[in-house]
């Protein structure tokens, strides 16, 4: 008995010691800069004891014992947990996670928890943003998001980015709205500094309905950068410059090679040789080292953030300096941004936040994407020309439009600027219990100016870019447009399980502008720097003037029901109604809904929680989106059309206006129909997610220009348009996944990779203009429209001549259906062509599909790892299944050629790809798959290496942070396309693909610091 009271108090005694409480005291701070965290939640595990950290991110917490574990979180921090042992300070840091900065979603008009959202969204944090650092911020967006396809308009310094999200849709404009801080952004995205974004969120299903008639191209929220409320204030400036060149050139032919041909084409026309003695020649002129360059690229950036208990800040200005690597400072780009966030509560109930933002565009251009670019003239003139020969009298004829590129570059003479003033101002007013109303104003105002000027330069004998008189081109524009959002919402948890949210308001916007330009001529002494109207003195039909106004205005409200039982079944319903002044009265108001649901089937009782599956969400959408992105008044005739009229006795003839387009009041909104299903997959620990989406959406009643009608309708003047006509449906489907995975390991160690990959399909379904068909896009000189929309088919497929090899032998030619009928009679050595409708002539009926402009599959893959001080970074892209027509090839006898032509057919099994070189007339030049390359490319998009400076290095200094960097983008570009550039785009839906010489994006060498005080 007594050993047992014994053991009983040896073990209460036991017990009693291990539960001795004690408090545990410390710090939490940034592990990226080492800045304490206010607000941090620190809580006992299990149970519902917790304090939060102060100002100073010191907390204290009472009544602890060992063995509790103490979990700390913040968002947009990975959360931590220490286990306690016996000491009584527990100091620690919190990496950055900015995978959880996206928990909150913005969703137009409000926001949403991640895991509640039930459409298709993606998003990108100022990490991505930071690692990229892209000098156009919709570039960010290109392998980085599933779905998301960004093309480059160009390499050039200031060219503008394509995005299309889930294909495209529409032979009309397919850009996607910007909504930047809750206002409609007009600006685009190339005039916001990256550096002031936050993230960056993409609506690509119904979920966009809520921006009704300008969201059927999806939508992309933009979320600048706030202060934060108990934060010191902190002072960073990063900057960084680096070098540009070009990645790649033509392999042209040299002067021998060039020559050997040039020989050989006027010997098979019979006529004499142009260059009898060749010795010399040796390798001649490579015009592209000529117009090639290194070019500079520097970029400041400074931000101020700060905040109290009651109000917070951000402020910041940045400026970017870009020369172009083709004409230096003829073509570069120079961007200044401020901007000022401020954040205010004002009473437990009402709070008010302003966001203010300037930008100023300078810019110089050069053609760089269209026939007669500088590169086309690279290419295409003949090396046997010395550089500095700028006049081409007395060289060897070039046809009417190749010059010298450098005399085209030193005559280029043009200056754009954009000076824009935009903002927000928004008041929230909570006034009873979970209500909450919401006022915005937002605004954009901008003023243009540019400037050309054209000189008088003699080119050579019969040039077109000749000029006897010089010219001078004023344009000024100025744009404005508002928003006034007035919207409730009602938030509650009813009973514990049914979460409602309800959302109801409206929205006025109105746009406006005018623009005021003219030409003259005689500019005094030839020269940009006089060139203004007040020194020209020219007179005659060349002295123009020319202005326009417009002004459309729309009227919008819509409702909105978010539903969660449970926090596993979900729903959200919406519908807008819009009325637009771009429509006649009888067709202006049009109605959006949509709908979308959720099950959260890892909240369910019978889920097996076997550790591995976190999180498993199953979701769908559908809904209805417009489009109104016609020309202001075009369902009106317009008096822009020339005519020429008889009056008075004397039947005099007096010019002026008629017709210029028929009107069409019929005309309505155009209508997408988006459906998506998909899922979102967390797995162990939350470390990888998985995203899986299929969707279908449908563009009806595309919008198409200049239709055919019958003149018992009416015509309009000589040349002018037929009316705007509701005539075409458009189908884009595909899949889309994305994995990520992010996880830090006890060393500090951090990985976070993602891949993701989408496939599409496009066609017309319906095209009713007459034809059935739309042509666009432009192929050498003088030849049919290569692109096309038409039923069964993708948007801008190629149409042409499909090949069959080589002709061998003249007997092979007389047995083939005949040629002529595109412009020669066949011989020995040339293009042989499918007789497609089997009619025993080749002709135009003849031409087929050739290709697909779209890619049928993009992916990205990116990796960062982040070690101690060190930090690593690398993204890249690809596209598959796309086309390319090569067009910068000028089909002119005397010019230079690609040095494939080498490979030609010189005699019977000599080759059956590269026809014969000559300099009469045959049918080798007419668009056919000979031009169509494959365009599919995988391109490393960056990759950066930076180091943080230890805390002890920089303590005494007074900086909180000091880290180098350097970095590369556009490292390396994996295609088997023969032209510059396998990603740019002119943009045009039916048009795109068709390379003219662009620009090439150029590779950039980049080293740059962060600070941070």
């Amino acid at each position: 008995m007594s050993k047992a009271l014994l053991l009983f108090f040896l073990l209460t005694a036991s017990f009693s010691l291990g539960a001795q409480t004690f408090s545990v005291s410390g710090n939490v701070t940034d592990a990226e800069n080492n800045m304490p965290l206010p607000q941090v939640n620190i809580v006992v595990k299990g149970t519902t004891k917790g304090v939060v950290t102060d100002f100073d991110g010191n907390y204290i917490i009472e009544s602890v014992s060992t063995g509790d574990v103490l979990v700390f979180s913040y968002i947009g921090f990975s959360t931590r947990e220490v286990v306690l042992g016996t000491q009584q300070t527990v100091n620690i840091s919190l990496e950055p996670n900015y995978e959880n900065l996206n928990e909150i979603v913005v969703v137009g008009y409000g926001s949403q928890v991640k895991k509640e959202v039930t459409g298709a969204v993606s998003s990108i944090g100022a990490k991505t943003i930071e690692d990229l650092k892209p000098l156009n911020a919709a570039q960010a967006l290109q392998g980085t998001t599933s779905g998301i396809n960004v093309t480059p308009q160009g390499g050039a310094p200031g060219a503008e980015a394509n995005i299309r999200i889930r294909g495209i849709a529409t032979n009309r404009n397919n850009a996607p709205l910007i909504i930047l801080d809750g206002f409609q952004y007009e600006g685009g995205l190339n005039s916001i500094n990256p550096e002031d974004i936050e993230n960056i969120t993409v609506l690509k299903d119904a979920q966009a309905a809520i921006y009704g008639t300008i969201a059927a191209n999806g939508v992309v929220l933009v979320t600048t950068k706030s202060g934060r409320k108990n934060q010191k204030p902190k002072i960073q400036y990063d900057a960084y410059t680096g070098i540009q060149e070009t990645t790649r050139k033509l392999p042209v032919l040299n002067a021998t090679e060039y020559a050997v041909l040039l020989n050989e084409s006027y010997a098979n026309a019979g006529q004499a040789l142009p260059f009898p003695d060749i010795s010399n020649l040796g390798k001649g002129t490579n015009w592209q080292d000529e117009v090639f360059r290194q070019a500079p690229v520097t970029n400041h950036n400074l931000s101020i953030t700060g905040g109290e208990e009651k109000i917070h800040y951000s402020l910041g200005a940045s400026h970017l300096d870009q020369e172009g690597i083709i004409g230096g400072d003829k073509a570069d780009f120079r961007r200044s941004t401020a901007r000022i966030s401020l954040n205010a509560d004002i009473s437990e109930k009402l709070s008010v936040s302003t966001k203010l933002f300037y930008s100023r565009v300078k810019r110089h251009n050069i053609n760089s994407f269209s026939l007669g670019s500088v590169l086309f003239n690279a290419a295409n003139i003949a090396p046997v020309i010395d550089p500095s020969t700028a006049n081409l009298d007395n060289t060897i004829s070039l046809g009417n439009e190749v010059v010298n590129p450098l005399t085209q570059i030193d005559n280029t003479f043009n200056e754009y600027v954009t000076n824009r003033l935009s903002g927000t101002i928004q008041a929230t007013l909570k006034y009873i219990r979970n209500m909450e109303l919401q006022a915005r104003f937002g605004f954009n105002t901008s003023n243009s100016r540019n400037r050309e000027f054209a000189p008088i330069y003699n080119y050579g004998a019969g040039k077109i870019y000749t000029r006897t008189d010089n010219m001078v081109t004023l344009n000024k524009i100025n744009d404005n447009d508002y928003t006034f959002d007035l919207f409730n919402t009602y938030s509650n948890v009813l009973a514990d399980h049914h979460k409602v949210t309800f959302m109801l308001g409206m929205t006025a916007y109105k746009q406006y502008g005018e623009g005021l330009g003219g030409t003259r001529t005689g500019v005094q002494a030839n020269s940009w720097k006089f060139a203004d109207f007040n020194t020209a003195t020219g007179s005659g039909d060349n002295q123009t003037n020319n202005s326009y106004a417009y002004d459309l205005r729309r009227l919008s409200y819509f409702t909105r029901l978010q539903y969660a039982f449970k926090n596993k079944y979900l729903f959200s319903a919406m519908i807008r109604r819009d009325a637009s002044t771009l429509f006649a009265p009888e067709h202006r108001v049009a109605y959006f809904p949509s709908a979308s649901a959720g099950w959260v089937v890892s909240e369910e009782d019978f889920f097996n929680d076997t550790g591995a599956v976190n999180f498993l969400k199953l979701r769908a959408s559908y809904g209805v989106l417009g489009n109104d992105r016609i020309p202001t008044f075009g369902y009106l005739s317009l008096l822009n059309g020339e005519a020429t009229y008889v009056l008075g006795n004397d039947q005099s003839l007096v010019n002026g206006y008629a017709l210029g387009r028929l009107a069409n009041p019929g005309i309505k909104w155009e209508e997408a129909k988006k459906f998506d299903v998909g899922l979102d997959l967390q797995l162990f620990d939350n470390k990888i997610e998985i995203i899986a989406d299929y969707y279908r959406n449908v563009r009806e009643n595309l919008l198409i220009s200049n239709i055919p009608v019958s003149g018992i309708l009416g015509t309009g003047a000589p040349g002018a348009e037929g009316p705007i006509v509701n005539a075409g449906t458009v189908e884009n489907q595909g899949l889309e996944f994305a994995v990520n995975y992010n996880q830090t390991f006890d060393n500090g160690f951090n990985i976070s990779a993602g891949y993701n990959i989408a496939t599409l399909h496009n066609k017309a379904t319906r095209v009713n203009n007459g034809t059935g068909y739309y042509e666009g896009g432009a192929f050498s000189v003088g030849q049919p429209m290569p692109a096309r929309m038409e039923v069964g088919k993708p948007l801008g497929y190629f149409y042409g001549y499909r090949t069959d090899g080589i002709f061998q032998t003249q007997d092979e030619v007389e047995t083939h259906p005949s040629q002529k009928a595109l412009g020669a009679e066949a011989r020995p050595g040339d293009i042989r062509y499918v007789d497609v409708n089997g009619d025993g002539v080749i002709d135009a009926k003849d031409r087929t599909d050739l290709g697909n402009p779209i890619p049928k599959v993009t992916m990205g893959l990116n990796l960062s790892l982040q070690y101690k001080g060190f930090d690593f970074s690398a993204y890249s892209f690809a596209n598959l299944g796309n086309d390319i027509v090569r067009n910068y090839e000028r089909d002119q006898p005397n010019v230079n050629k690609m040095n494939y032509r080498l490979n030609r057919w010189t005699g019977p099994g000599t080759g059956n790809s590269v026809p014969r070189v000559t300099t009469e007339p045959t049918t080798n030049h007419v668009f056919s798959d000979f031009f169509v390359e494959d365009g599919s490319f995988a391109r490393i998009q960056s990759i950066t290496l930076g180091y943080t400076i230890p805390d002890s290095f920089i303590k005494k200094s007074g900086l909180e942070k000091f880290r180098i960097y350097t970095k590369v983008d556009n490292v390396h570009t994996f295609t088997r396309y023969s032209g510059y550039d396998p990603t740019a785009s002119s943009g045009d839906p039916i048009g795109s693909g068709i390379d003219y010489g662009f620009y090439p994006v150029p590779r950039t060498y980049i080293i740059g610091v962060n600070l941070q005080f």
